[in-house]
């Protein structure tokens, strides 16, 4: 029985195959699957345990029908499984590289030279290291032409394409990572899955003090065009976010609702319940808003 390879080889590719395989076809988002789902831990654990366990069975094996050859055969084995395979290939790329006199050639190219007993050899350098030497020319002779005489672009100018591609880069994750919104950052939302949401929340959270169609009752009417702290999108999500006046408005919804959801519900009143008319409105209060001219300086 002669093996490709030692078990403490085959044992952790084996392992980590099996790993790549379950990380691949479990979806588990931008966390690896062991850290999203603990029971894919005890899953490689198992892996791990059967195959040492199949592992020490074949050794067992081995040794079983070993002790059944004759002394003869006992030695042809061993023989056989101590035998180091050669790569021949392998063998020929590497004298090449290194370039050196195989020991029993050394005397072609022994040199005079004698330092108490010390002989020198004049040996070439490794053709790996000359052919690094000559790269390195012809990359500083491309280098001087495309920057220093064709003048390609700057230190400058290739930072400003980094901020630039940075930048589009920020702005696309942005888009899928809601979460980081903020009332100075936060637009209105329009999409109909985003004003379902807001109004799933509203009417989970808002309607005991603003009522369902926003008339107001405890809270604010929130149909007209009267605002206690502004109207328009940054000035709602900041008021449901931190909360109405100190002692007698809102509560801070920051603590319940994650900034995307108080995008959704801000969306919400201002789309679907701001200028509609409630059942039973509720009396102005605040000051009539109405959105700043952001056309001119």
């Amino acid at each position: 029985m002669k093996n490709i390879a030692p078990w403490w080889i085959r044992v952790p590719v084996i392992f980590f195959l099996v790993f790549g395989i379950m990380e691949y076809y479990i979806d588990s988002g931008d966390k690896p699957a062991f850290i999203e789902y603990p029971v894919s831990l005890v899953f490689l654990l198992l892996v791990l345990l059967l195959l040492i366990a199949i592992e020490i069975i074949l050794k067992a094996i081995e040794n079983v029908l070993y002790q059944t050859l004759s002394e003869e055969a006992k030695k042809r084995y061993t023989e056989s499984k101590n035998q180091q395979r050669e790569w021949a290939y392998g063998s020929k790329i590497y004298k090449k590289l290194t370039g050196n006199k195989p020991i029993e050639k050394e005397g072609e190219i022994v040199l005079d030279h004698n330092y108490d007993g010390i002989r020198e050899l004049d040996n070439t350098l490794p053709p790996w290291w000359v052919y690094m030497f000559y790269g390195t020319i012809i990359f500083a002779v491309v280098y001087l032409l495309r920057f220093h005489v064709f003048n390609d672009y700057d230190q400058d100018l290739e930072y400003e394409q980094e901020v630039a591609a940075a930048q589009i880069a920020i702005e696309e994750y942005k888009k899928t990572a809601k979460d980081l919104v903020d009332a100075s950052t936060v637009e209105l939302l329009t999409e109909a899955t985003d004003i379902k949401a807001g109004q799933a929340i509203f009417a989970a959270n808002c309607v005991a003090c603003h009522m369902a169609d926003g008339g107001g009752g405890i809270g604010p009417n929130l149909t007209d065009k009267n605002w206690i702290l502004g109207g328009g999108i940054k000035n709602v999500f900041n008021t449901i976010s931190e909360g109405g006046r100190d002692g007698k408005g809102m509560v801070a919804w920051k603590q319940n609702l994650k900034p995307a959801e108080i995008a959704q519900v801000a969306s919400y009143v201002l789309v679907e319940i701001n200028g509609k008319e409630p059942a039973n409105p509720k009396a102005p209060e605040g000051d009539i808003w109405e959105a700043p001219d952001t056309t001119q300086e």
